[in-house]
């Protein structure tokens, strides 16, 4: 049975879809026609398109858009022929690239595109962030994002937005990872990849448009159980600046809540970068971001109250087994010497996970005071969210109460 599984992974599967499709929204008179090409890749001679979809046996492919244009209201999708994760060049690919690899890749540009003014990296698994940073280098960026939730990081996929220096692809190649997408690869750092070789290395080109996608739209479809279909445009954060943002402030039974600190220009940096990386977290979400470094992020979960736990207990367990693996060269969780591990533990515990004056991160509004209370006992002293509950009072004086700021982006940023 364990080799007929391996040998599944192993297995290239041939998928039977077109080559071309064809996607039209006809109203009346009117007809708009979205035109599809299948992207395959020359891999050893030989024409392959996606390894498999989201699990081996189930068929997958990819196709580009390559003509046509969609008008709905005052909003327009894309224009065709503007290439990043669709039309992709595989320098290294000892097992070409399945469905997941490529939602993984597109969701890191996804972040990646409201970061392009400072070195930053982002690794992605099951197409979630564990790990995001900016830095002044390419390398010291990867360095935070990969110790920011190292477990997590094993098999992900890796994205940055500046050419792979040597540095770079040595901290990358001493760790286990699927993909690695970049702009450009710098003299070296290929032959450093070499030596890993099922390593899907991508070089996306266009990758210095990216700053040209922030804002756009795209048409998203969600299939369901019966073959019907949602679509939807896809989701853009307005909220990209400090100035878009507003102190909380609220009305509650006649009387106004206003929170009493303005944020630091330090705050202000923390919240737009986790509120950013906020857009590729599926909902419900909490994220803790310190230093433009995410701490914990919390996923997909049912109750923002539970949420805001998981995302603080993942905090602690992370930097403990950072601390592990930096003084002994093993994972926290195979540390056997209970002395070592009180002594990692109560470090920890003395920096409250590293929570301790970082910024707290919500999808949507706190519906009770008892999520954004999760944070505030650990230290966080900076909280951004959208606003809008019937009990924003009672978060706004939670966070008076803590001596902490809080700022809303006026916009739900859930992902589903």
């Amino acid at each position: 049975m364990a080799d007929d599984l391996k040998k599944m992974y192993r297995t290239i599967v041939e998928d039977h879809f077109p080559s071309r499709m064809e996607i039209s929204f006809v109203e009346e008179q009117s007809r708009q026609t979205l035109f599809y090409e299948k992207v395959r890749w020359t891999i050893d001679g030989v024409q392959k398109g996606l390894r498999y979809g989201e699990n081996p046996g189930q068929e997958a492919a990819l196709y580009k858009l390559v003509n046509g244009n969609l008008v709905l209201g005052d909003t327009r999708t894309l224009q065709p022929g503007r290439f990043l994760v669709s039309d992709i060049e595989l320098l290294q690919s000892g097992k070409h690239p399945g469905k997941t690899n490529l939602t993984d890749a597109d969701n890191a540009l996804n972040i990646l595109r409201y970061f392009t003014d400072r070195p930053s990296a982002i690794i992605v698994k099951h197409n979630n962030p564990c790990g995001v940073a900016r830095a002044d280098s390419l390398v010291d960026a990867y360095v935070k994002a990969n110790l920011a939730d190292r477990v997590a990081a094993f098999g992900g996929c890796i994205a940055l937005n500046r050419a792979v220096d040597r540095d770079t692809a040595e901290a990358i190649a001493n760790q286990y990872a699927e993909v690695v997408v970049a702009p450009d690869f710098e003299e070296g750092a290929m032959a450093i990849f070499q030596a890993k070789p099922n390593l899907r290395v991508i070089r996306i080109g266009n990758m210095d448009r990216l700053q040209q996608f922030v804002g756009q739209r795209c048409v998203e479809f969600k299939s369901l159980i019966d073959g019907g279909i949602i679509t939807q445009w896809s989701f853009v954060p307005e909220t990209r600046t400090r100035d878009a943002l507003r102190p909380a402030e609220c009305e509650y039974k006649g009387r106004t809540y206003k929170v009493d600190r303005a944020p630091t220009d330090a705050e202000y940096r923390d919240m737009l970068f986790g509120w950013l990386v906020e857009a590729g977290v599926t909902s419900n979400s909490v994220l803790y971001v310190k230093d433009e470094v995410t701490v914990g992020i919390g996923t997909g979960e049912q109750d923002r109250v539970g949420v805001a736990q998981i995302a603080r207990d993942k905090a602690y367990r992370k930097l403990a087994d950072r601390y592990c693996f930096d003084a002994y060269g093993i994972p926290y969780n195979d540390m056997q010497d209970a002395e070592r591990i009180a002594a990692i533990d109560a470090r920890v515990a003395e920096e409250k996970g590293g929570l301790i004056g970082a910024a707290m991160v919500s999808d949507a509004f706190f519906p009770f005071r008892d999520g954004v209370d999760v944070g505030l006992r650990e230290g966080v002293r900076a909280v951004i969210q959208p606003g809008g509950s019937n009990n924003d009072y009672q978060s706004i004086e939670a966070c008076n109460e803590a001596g902490a700021t809080m700022v809303y982006t006026g916009q739900r940023s859930f992902k589903h």
